[in-house]
Protein backbone atom coordinates (compact mmCIF):
# COMPACT_ATOMS: atom_id res chain seq x y z
CA UNK A 1 0.00 0.00 0.00
CA UNK A 2 1.52 3.28 -1.08
CA UNK A 3 1.78 5.94 1.63
CA UNK A 4 -0.50 8.97 1.38
CA UNK A 5 1.25 12.00 -0.03
CA UNK A 6 1.04 15.39 1.57
CA UNK A 7 -0.41 18.31 -0.44
CA UNK A 8 3.07 19.85 -0.72
CA UNK A 9 4.36 16.68 -2.41
CA UNK A 10 1.48 16.75 -4.87
CA UNK A 11 2.27 20.37 -5.61
CA UNK A 12 5.95 19.56 -6.24
CA UNK A 13 5.12 16.59 -8.47
CA UNK A 14 2.72 18.68 -10.52
CA UNK A 15 5.35 21.34 -11.11
CA UNK A 16 7.97 18.79 -12.16
CA UNK A 17 5.57 16.97 -14.51
CA UNK A 18 4.47 20.32 -15.92
CA UNK A 19 8.04 21.11 -16.77
CA UNK A 20 8.64 17.65 -18.29
CA UNK A 21 5.57 17.67 -20.50
CA UNK A 22 6.65 20.81 -22.33
CA UNK A 23 8.92 20.13 -25.25
CA UNK A 24 12.00 22.33 -25.67
CA UNK A 25 12.45 21.51 -29.42
CA UNK A 26 10.90 23.96 -31.85
CA UNK A 27 7.92 22.81 -33.91
CA UNK A 28 8.94 22.25 -37.55
CA UNK A 29 6.24 20.13 -39.12
CA UNK A 30 2.67 19.03 -38.59
CA UNK A 31 3.57 16.22 -36.18
CA UNK A 32 5.37 18.69 -33.98
CA UNK A 33 2.35 20.99 -33.96
CA UNK A 34 0.15 18.05 -32.93
CA UNK A 35 2.53 17.17 -30.14
CA UNK A 36 2.62 20.81 -29.03
CA UNK A 37 -1.16 20.87 -28.79
CA UNK A 38 -1.09 17.64 -26.79
CA UNK A 39 1.54 19.06 -24.43
CA UNK A 40 -0.52 22.22 -24.00
CA UNK A 41 -3.54 20.13 -23.03
CA UNK A 42 -1.50 18.19 -20.48
CA UNK A 43 -0.09 21.42 -19.03
CA UNK A 44 -3.59 22.86 -18.54
CA UNK A 45 -4.70 19.59 -16.94
CA UNK A 46 -1.81 19.63 -14.47
CA UNK A 47 -2.35 23.34 -13.71
CA UNK A 48 -5.96 22.63 -12.85
CA UNK A 49 -4.87 19.72 -10.67
CA UNK A 50 -2.29 21.90 -8.94
CA UNK A 51 -4.87 24.64 -8.25
CA UNK A 52 -7.34 22.11 -6.78
CA UNK A 53 -4.67 20.66 -4.47
CA UNK A 54 -3.61 24.09 -3.19
CA UNK A 55 -7.22 25.13 -2.52
CA UNK A 56 -7.90 21.86 -0.74
CA UNK A 57 -4.83 22.35 1.43
CA UNK A 58 -6.06 25.79 2.54
CA UNK A 59 -9.56 24.50 3.26
CA UNK A 60 -8.16 21.60 5.24
CA UNK A 61 -6.29 24.02 7.52
CA UNK A 62 -9.40 26.15 8.02
CA UNK A 63 -11.58 23.14 8.80
CA UNK A 64 -9.03 21.79 11.29
CA UNK A 65 -8.96 25.18 13.05
CA UNK A 66 -12.76 25.32 13.19
CA UNK A 67 -12.86 21.79 14.59
CA UNK A 68 -10.49 22.72 17.42
CA UNK A 69 -12.63 25.77 18.20
CA UNK A 70 -15.86 23.74 18.29
CA UNK A 71 -14.29 21.14 20.58
CA UNK A 72 -13.03 23.83 22.96
CA UNK A 73 -16.47 25.47 23.12
CA UNK A 74 -18.16 22.11 23.67
CA UNK A 75 -15.80 21.30 26.53
CA UNK A 76 -16.33 24.73 28.12
CA UNK A 77 -12.84 26.01 27.44
CA UNK A 78 -12.06 29.59 26.49
CA UNK A 79 -10.51 30.38 23.18
CA UNK A 80 -6.98 31.59 23.04
CA UNK A 81 -7.96 35.01 21.65
CA UNK A 82 -10.63 35.70 24.29
CA UNK A 83 -8.21 35.44 27.19
CA UNK A 84 -5.94 38.37 26.34
CA UNK A 85 -8.97 40.64 25.68
CA UNK A 86 -10.57 39.75 28.99
CA UNK A 87 -7.35 40.29 30.86
CA UNK A 88 -6.87 43.69 29.21
CA UNK A 89 -10.42 44.75 30.11
CA UNK A 90 -9.91 43.67 33.71
CA UNK A 91 -6.63 45.54 33.84
CA UNK A 92 -8.29 48.72 32.60
CA UNK A 93 -11.07 48.41 35.19
CA UNK A 94 -8.56 47.83 37.97
CA UNK A 95 -6.49 50.82 36.91
CA UNK A 96 -9.64 53.00 36.82
CA UNK A 97 -10.67 51.79 40.29
CA UNK A 98 -7.22 52.56 41.67
CA UNK A 99 -7.45 56.15 40.40
CA UNK A 100 -10.74 56.82 42.25
CA UNK A 101 -10.96 57.71 45.90
CA UNK A 102 -13.74 56.42 48.14
CA UNK A 103 -15.58 59.74 47.95
CA UNK A 104 -15.30 59.91 44.15
CA UNK A 105 -16.51 56.33 43.87
CA UNK A 106 -19.54 57.13 46.02
CA UNK A 107 -20.32 60.24 43.94
CA UNK A 108 -20.04 58.12 40.79
CA UNK A 109 -22.69 55.72 42.10
CA UNK A 110 -24.89 58.65 43.15
CA UNK A 111 -24.76 60.21 39.68
CA UNK A 112 -25.54 56.87 38.07
CA UNK A 113 -28.70 56.60 40.19
CA UNK A 114 -29.91 60.11 39.30
CA UNK A 115 -29.12 61.72 42.66
CA UNK A 116 -27.51 65.07 43.22
CA UNK A 117 -23.84 64.76 44.33
CA UNK A 118 -23.23 66.05 47.83
CA UNK A 119 -21.18 69.29 48.00
CA UNK A 120 -17.91 69.05 49.89
CA UNK A 121 -16.11 71.34 52.31
CA UNK A 122 -19.13 73.11 53.85
CA UNK A 123 -18.17 74.29 57.36
CA UNK A 124 -20.64 74.56 60.25
CA UNK A 125 -23.38 72.70 58.42
CA UNK A 126 -25.60 69.98 59.89
CA UNK A 127 -24.93 66.62 58.23
CA UNK A 128 -27.12 66.09 55.19
CA UNK A 129 -27.96 69.77 54.64
CA UNK A 130 -24.94 70.36 52.39
CA UNK A 131 -27.26 69.89 49.40
CA UNK A 132 -29.15 73.07 50.31
CA UNK A 133 -26.02 75.22 50.05
CA UNK A 134 -25.83 74.65 46.28
CA UNK A 135 -29.49 75.27 45.32
CA UNK A 136 -31.86 78.23 45.27
CA UNK A 137 -34.91 76.28 44.07
CA UNK A 138 -36.41 72.90 44.88
CA UNK A 139 -39.25 70.91 43.34
CA UNK A 140 -41.38 68.67 45.57
CA UNK A 141 -43.48 65.95 43.91
CA UNK A 142 -45.96 63.89 45.88
CA UNK A 143 -46.34 60.32 44.70
CA UNK A 144 -49.72 59.23 43.38
CA UNK A 145 -51.19 56.39 45.43
CA UNK A 146 -53.54 54.26 43.32
CA UNK A 147 -55.04 52.57 46.38
CA UNK A 148 -55.98 55.94 47.81
CA UNK A 149 -57.33 57.24 44.50
CA UNK A 150 -59.67 54.30 43.81
CA UNK A 151 -60.72 53.25 47.31
CA UNK A 152 -60.52 56.46 49.34
CA UNK A 153 -58.33 54.75 51.93
CA UNK A 154 -55.90 57.37 53.22
CA UNK A 155 -52.28 56.22 52.91
CA UNK A 156 -49.06 57.76 54.15
CA UNK A 157 -47.79 60.52 51.90
CA UNK A 158 -44.49 60.13 50.09
CA UNK A 159 -42.56 62.90 48.39
CA UNK A 160 -39.53 63.30 46.13
CA UNK A 161 -37.46 66.49 46.40
CA UNK A 162 -35.49 67.43 43.26
CA UNK A 163 -33.36 70.32 42.05
CA UNK A 164 -33.90 72.27 38.84
CA UNK A 165 -31.80 69.73 36.87
CA UNK A 166 -34.14 66.91 37.81
CA UNK A 167 -31.64 65.29 40.19
CA UNK A 168 -33.08 63.83 43.37
CA UNK A 169 -31.98 65.64 46.53
CA UNK A 170 -34.18 64.11 49.24
CA UNK A 171 -37.16 61.85 49.61
CA UNK A 172 -39.71 62.22 52.38
CA UNK A 173 -42.23 59.85 53.94
CA UNK A 174 -45.01 60.45 56.45
CA UNK A 175 -44.89 58.51 59.71
CA UNK A 176 -48.46 58.24 61.04
CA UNK A 177 -50.89 55.53 62.02
CA UNK A 178 -53.82 54.39 59.93
CA UNK A 179 -56.28 55.44 62.66
CA UNK A 180 -54.82 58.97 62.74
CA UNK A 181 -55.06 59.38 58.96
CA UNK A 182 -58.65 58.14 58.74
CA UNK A 183 -60.03 59.96 61.79
CA UNK A 184 -58.22 63.32 61.65
CA UNK A 185 -57.83 63.68 57.89
CA UNK A 186 -55.72 66.69 56.79
CA UNK A 187 -55.73 68.06 60.39
CA UNK A 188 -53.83 65.03 61.67
CA UNK A 189 -50.57 65.34 63.60
CA UNK A 190 -47.64 63.86 61.74
CA UNK A 191 -43.94 63.15 61.70
CA UNK A 192 -42.22 63.43 58.32
CA UNK A 193 -38.81 61.89 57.83
CA UNK A 194 -36.68 63.47 55.11
CA UNK A 195 -33.82 61.23 54.00
CA UNK A 196 -30.95 61.42 51.57
CA UNK A 197 -29.96 58.84 48.96
CA UNK A 198 -28.07 56.81 51.59
CA UNK A 199 -31.31 56.49 53.61
CA UNK A 200 -29.94 58.68 56.38
CA UNK A 201 -32.55 60.85 58.08
CA UNK A 202 -31.29 64.41 57.70
CA UNK A 203 -34.49 66.32 58.59
CA UNK A 204 -37.38 65.55 60.90
CA UNK A 205 -40.64 67.48 60.76
CA UNK A 206 -43.11 67.29 63.64
CA UNK A 207 -46.62 68.72 63.74
CA UNK A 208 -48.82 68.42 66.82
CA UNK A 209 -52.61 68.27 66.82
CA UNK A 210 -53.78 71.89 66.78
CA UNK A 211 -56.60 73.98 65.43
CA UNK A 212 -56.21 75.81 62.12
CA UNK A 213 -59.32 77.96 62.32
CA UNK A 214 -58.95 81.72 62.63
CA UNK A 215 -61.60 81.61 65.38
CA UNK A 216 -59.03 80.11 67.79
CA UNK A 217 -55.98 82.42 67.69
CA UNK A 218 -54.46 80.90 70.81
CA UNK A 219 -53.86 77.39 69.38
CA UNK A 220 -52.79 77.77 65.75
CA UNK A 221 -50.58 75.46 63.74
CA UNK A 222 -46.92 74.94 64.56
CA UNK A 223 -44.27 72.74 62.95
CA UNK A 224 -40.81 71.95 64.33
CA UNK A 225 -37.84 71.23 62.09
CA UNK A 226 -34.95 69.18 63.50
CA UNK A 227 -31.57 68.44 61.94
CA UNK A 228 -30.34 65.97 62.99
CA UNK A 229 -33.45 64.49 64.64
CA UNK A 230 -33.77 65.83 68.16
CA UNK A 231 -31.91 69.09 67.47
CA UNK A 232 -34.48 71.82 66.64
CA UNK A 233 -33.09 74.29 64.08
CA UNK A 234 -36.30 76.21 63.33
CA UNK A 235 -40.06 76.40 63.63
CA UNK A 236 -42.98 77.40 61.40
CA UNK A 237 -45.74 79.21 63.31
CA UNK A 238 -49.13 80.16 61.89
CA UNK A 239 -50.17 83.76 62.55
CA UNK A 240 -53.75 84.79 63.18
CA UNK A 241 -55.30 86.43 60.13
CA UNK A 242 -58.84 86.82 58.79
CA UNK A 243 -58.07 87.31 55.09
CA UNK A 244 -55.02 85.27 54.11
CA UNK A 245 -52.66 82.55 55.38
CA UNK A 246 -49.67 83.96 57.26
CA UNK A 247 -46.74 82.00 58.68
CA UNK A 248 -43.59 83.03 60.53
CA UNK A 249 -40.27 81.30 59.86
CA UNK A 250 -38.33 81.33 63.14
CA UNK A 251 -34.77 80.26 63.83
CA UNK A 252 -33.51 78.09 66.67
CA UNK A 253 -33.55 81.15 68.99
CA UNK A 254 -37.30 81.58 68.27
CA UNK A 255 -36.71 84.85 66.42
CA UNK A 256 -38.71 85.60 63.27
CA UNK A 257 -36.49 85.56 60.18
CA UNK A 258 -39.00 85.40 57.31
CA UNK A 259 -42.75 85.66 56.81
CA UNK A 260 -44.89 83.68 54.34
CA UNK A 261 -48.11 85.25 53.07
CA UNK A 262 -50.61 83.38 50.96
CA UNK A 263 -53.24 84.72 48.55
CA UNK A 264 -56.54 86.17 49.73
CA UNK A 265 -58.45 83.90 47.35
CA UNK A 266 -57.20 80.78 45.62
CA UNK A 267 -57.99 79.98 41.99
CA UNK A 268 -58.26 76.18 41.78
CA UNK A 269 -57.20 75.95 38.10
CA UNK A 270 -53.85 77.76 38.24
CA UNK A 271 -50.67 77.98 40.27
CA UNK A 272 -51.08 79.30 43.81
CA UNK A 273 -48.28 81.47 45.16
CA UNK A 274 -47.24 81.95 48.80
CA UNK A 275 -44.76 84.84 48.86
CA UNK A 276 -41.81 84.95 51.28
CA UNK A 277 -40.83 88.31 52.81
CA UNK A 278 -38.09 89.54 55.11
CA UNK A 279 -38.83 91.57 58.25
CA UNK A 280 -38.56 94.83 56.28
CA UNK A 281 -41.13 93.66 53.69
CA UNK A 282 -38.79 92.65 50.83
CA UNK A 283 -39.90 89.64 48.83
CA UNK A 284 -37.04 87.13 48.64
CA UNK A 285 -38.73 83.89 47.65
CA UNK A 286 -41.96 81.98 47.20
CA UNK A 287 -43.70 78.68 47.73
CA UNK A 288 -45.80 77.72 44.71
CA UNK A 289 -48.45 75.05 44.51
CA UNK A 290 -48.37 73.96 40.86
CA UNK A 291 -51.47 73.04 38.88
CA UNK A 292 -51.12 69.39 37.82
CA UNK A 293 -54.22 68.94 35.69
CA UNK A 294 -57.89 68.17 36.17
CA UNK A 295 -57.57 64.41 36.69
CA UNK A 296 -54.82 64.49 39.30
CA UNK A 297 -56.25 67.50 41.12
CA UNK A 298 -59.79 66.16 41.47
CA UNK A 299 -59.22 62.44 41.93
CA UNK A 300 -56.02 62.35 43.97
CA UNK A 301 -54.32 64.47 46.62
CA UNK A 302 -50.88 64.19 44.99
CA UNK A 303 -49.58 67.75 44.64
CA UNK A 304 -46.50 69.35 43.13
CA UNK A 305 -44.76 72.29 44.77
CA UNK A 306 -41.88 74.59 44.01
CA UNK A 307 -39.89 76.64 46.49
CA UNK A 308 -37.49 79.52 45.81
CA UNK A 309 -35.09 81.19 48.26
CA UNK A 310 -31.84 83.17 48.07
CA UNK A 311 -28.72 81.14 47.37
CA UNK A 312 -26.80 82.66 50.31
CA UNK A 313 -29.58 82.02 52.84
CA UNK A 314 -28.63 80.01 55.91
CA UNK A 315 -29.16 76.29 55.31
CA UNK A 316 -31.14 76.01 58.57
CA UNK A 317 -33.58 78.66 57.35
CA UNK A 318 -33.82 76.90 53.98
CA UNK A 319 -34.64 73.65 55.76
CA UNK A 320 -37.31 75.43 57.84
CA UNK A 321 -38.84 76.86 54.65
CA UNK A 322 -38.97 73.35 53.24
CA UNK A 323 -40.85 72.29 56.37
CA UNK A 324 -43.28 75.18 55.82
CA UNK A 325 -44.01 73.79 52.36
CA UNK A 326 -45.17 70.48 53.85
CA UNK A 327 -47.29 72.27 56.45
CA UNK A 328 -48.99 74.35 53.72
CA UNK A 329 -49.68 71.16 51.74
CA UNK A 330 -51.42 69.50 54.66
CA UNK A 331 -53.40 72.57 55.70
CA UNK A 332 -54.73 73.72 52.32
CA UNK A 333 -54.21 71.02 49.68
CA UNK A 334 -54.45 67.67 51.43
CA UNK A 335 -57.56 65.69 50.40
CA UNK A 336 -60.76 65.76 52.36
CA UNK A 337 -63.92 63.69 51.89
CA UNK A 338 -65.20 65.81 49.02
CA UNK A 339 -62.00 65.34 46.98
CA UNK A 340 -61.91 61.58 46.72
CA UNK A 341 -63.11 59.43 43.88
CA UNK A 342 -65.73 57.72 46.03
CA UNK A 343 -67.83 60.85 46.04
Amino acid sequence: MTPKKRPQEYFTSCVSVDRLCVSEEPATDGSDRTRARRDEGKRKQYQTRRLVIVVWHVLEQKLAKCGRFVRSVRLGKRTEKAKPKEVCANDRDQQFERLLTDEERRCWRVLAAGWMPIPQGIPNCPPGLEYLTAVDQLLVHQQVELLEAFTGFETANKYTVKNTLGQKVYWAVEDTTCCTRMCCGPDRPFDIKIMDNFQNEVLHLRRDLRCKSCCFPCCLQKLEVSAPPGNVIGTVVQKWSLCRPVFDIRDRNNETVLTIRGPVCQCPCSDIKFAVFTKDGTEVGKVTKQWTGFVQEHFTDADNFGINFPMDLDVRVKATMLGALFLIDYMYFESSDNKKIRR
